[in-house]
């Protein structure tokens, strides 16, 4: 009786674990069916991407009056985007955003218009890079994948990384890199190791994709390895060298996506219209042009035809070149700011390259590896990937300079501060501790947070709060102040509150729905507006009208997705139901509060209470 028994439940866990692994095996298989296709496809459109490039660039030296098109290029693409490209105007960070919190997904028709965007502002003459494009091109595919196959946001989240690393492999053949990317990415602080062995596959395929189709990558080369592979006394103080060009490293990313920030902010509340922003950058990249007198910092950088041009592959060779890296700075900035699209990661390579170079000479010690760790330092510091860019250090220039390349790496990540080039980033594991720095937070919240010369909540030394002041500066002029009699003349209104999700949607899930996403509270604020109701916002107030006034909306709108979201219309309350009763498609299961409100007009005249 015992023996069998026994015999019973050694053939049930036989049982179980040929079930488990049959379970383990089936996923395998469906992951492989989906991730190898997905990355294939990313690859070839890498692939595309990389031949288009070449010839724009081709095309800009062999005519070199291109440049002078730049205006007029940017404001067609600004328009393109105006027109059709408003839900993806978030690039990088919106990809980003859905892989923290998948909800209404990347539409495909990102793809062709970074295609494009990118294609035209190197034929033309912008400064700007082609990772953005890359990963752009392989998470708006990777959605589309996702959408498809209806996955579940967990999958959705697997699939968008692993698009990432598709296009990051691809673009620069560094598919180890490219996976360590897709999940360092994400947050400061830490990696996400979930999606380890899909976000290598596809940055594998991706790249092997891509170089079938017979596109090569530029070779980097460091000579420089004696030093490196001995004990000798001059290794300690070599690394000691690497560390203090990884502080000049980190600073230059931070000076980068600062500038890139600020400017970028700067112009869209100068110029709001959208299609005007790149018209003016391509004018100031024009007059950069000739008033320093080179084209040596337009396009990528990689290579030049007109001998004596910096380029990323002559840092490595010499001789000491000391501004460069601060120039292509200036172009990139102007370009990218501006709505120029393309990337920032080549850009930054060429940076750091020029700006290690420099410091070889500076410090006394090897140009091709200071270029080379300048390469990838830079970018490391300004992106907050250590990891990835350490090992695009050892694919790229091999295992002899991996030591110094991490030194490099992770004390420019130290030392660019909790800023960066995608702001939708996280804080998992801030750098330094600081009460205002709280897991979960953006890098966008961090950068918000941060006091403003122009918009202090607290008063600075500088600028006294009024109950410091001298009583002669806060006097008012009481005959000018109150020689006017305002009267208040109330009036009845009503106020709703529509609550719902960022990613909610007008309509049915269609196929449609890959190339747009049509928002649910856009379309409750646009059927608003044709009603005739009198206010209409949508809370964080991206977009909305009031007063009857004209539809206003941000370009890029990168909302919380954490965070329910709310459509606020003001109205007689017989409007407002007349709303509710019209569009009852659009609001079924939504919570929706009315308010009695009052609404009050001001105006000059007698005050009958007086």
């Amino acid at each position: 009786m015992r023996a069998t028994f026994k015999n019973l439940i050694h053939a049930f866990n036989i049982r179980m674990f040929l079930r488990t692994q049959h379970g383990h095996a089936m996923s395998v298989l469906r992951w492989t069916l989906l991730l190898v296709p997905m990355a294939i496809g990313v690859g070839t459109l890498c692939a595309a991407f990389l031949w288009s490039l070449d010839v724009a660039t081709r095309a800009r030296f062999a005519h070199p009056w291109l440049l002078f098109l730049l205006p007029v290029g940017g404001g067609l693409i600004g328009l393109l985007y105006h027109a059709l490209g408003r839900s993806v105007e978030g690039g990088n960070n919106l990809i980003v955003e859905q892989i923290h919190e998948p909800g209404g997904g990347v539409p495909l028709r990102m793809a062709p218009l970074i295609f494009l965007g990118t294609v035209v502002t190197h034929l033309l003459g912008g400064s700007a890079g082609r990772e953005g494009t890359a990963v752009q091109l392989g998470g708006s595919l990777a959605s589309a994948v996702a959408s498809r196959f209806r996955l579940d946001a967990p999958s959705i989240r697997i699939l968008l990384m692993a698009g990432i690393a598709a296009g990051f492999g691809a673009v620069f053949g560094t598919p180890m890199a490219g996976a360590v990317f897709a999940l360092e990415v994400l947050a400061v602080g830490q990696v996400e190791y979930v999606a380890l062995i899909p976000c290598l596959v596809a940055g594998l395929v991706g790249d092997w994709t891509c170089q079938s189709w017979g596109i090569h990558h530029t070779p980097y080369h460091i000579s420089f390895s004696a030093d490196l592979a001995g004990e000798g006394p001059l290794q300690p103080l070599l690394l000691g060298k690497a560390a203090v060009a990884g502080v000049a490293f980190g600073l230059a990313g931070l000076l980068f996506a600062e500038a890139n920030h600020a400017l970028g902010g700067w112009l869209k509340r100068v110029l709001p219209y959208g299609p005007a922003r790149p018209v003016v950058g391509g004018i100031a990249v024009i007059a950069l042009t000739y008033l320093l007198g080179t084209r040596a910092y337009l396009g990528l950088g990689v290579w030049s035809p007109i001998s004596g041009d910096p380029t990323i592959a002559g840092f490595f060779t010499g001789p000491v070149d000391h501004w460069s890296w601060a120039l292509k700075i200036l172009f990139t900035v102007v370009t990218l700011s501006a709505g120029f699209k393309g990337g920032e990661v080549t850009p930054l390579f060429f940076i750091g390259a020029a700006l290690g170079n420099a410091l070889g000479g500076l410090l006394d010690a090897p140009i091709d590896l200071f270029a080379g760790l300048g390469f990838v330092a830079v970018f490391a510091g300004a992106a907050n990937t250590p990891l990835a860019c350490t090992l695009m250090g050892i694919e790229l220039f091999g295992g002899a300079s991996a030591v110094p390349v991490a030194v490099a790496t992770f004390v420019a990540y130290l030392c660019s501060g909790h800023n960066g080039i995608y702001l939708s980033q996280r804080i998992a594991i801030p750098k330094r501790r600081h009460p205002l720095l709280t897991p979960g937070m953006t890098l966008r919240d961090v950068r918000s947070a941060r006091p403003s010369r122009f918009n202090r909540k607290d008063p600075s030394p500088a600028s006294p709060p009024v109950a410091e002041l001298p009583l002669a500066f806060v006097s008012l002029d009481e005959d000018e102040t109150m020689s006017d009699t305002h009267v208040i003349t109330p009036s009845e209104i009503g106020m709703i509150r529509i609550y719902l999700k960022p990613r909610d949607k007008a309509g049915p899930a269609t196929a449609r729905s890959l190339w747009s996403s049509r928002p649910l509270y856009r379309e409750l604020v646009r059927q608003a507006k044709a009603d005739g109701i009198m206010n209409a916002v949508a809370h964080h107030t991206h977009y909305g009208f009031s007063n009857h006034g004209a539809l206003q909306g941000r370009e890029a709108e990168m909302i919380n997705p954490h965070l329910t979201m709310c459509v606020e219309l003001i109205g007689p309350r017989g409007e407002l139901e007349d709303f509710c009763r019209r569009h009852g498609d659009l609001l079924a299961n939504k919570v929706i509060v009315y308010k009695h409100l009052e609404h009050w007009s001001v105006g000059r005249g007698e005050d009958p209470t007086v």
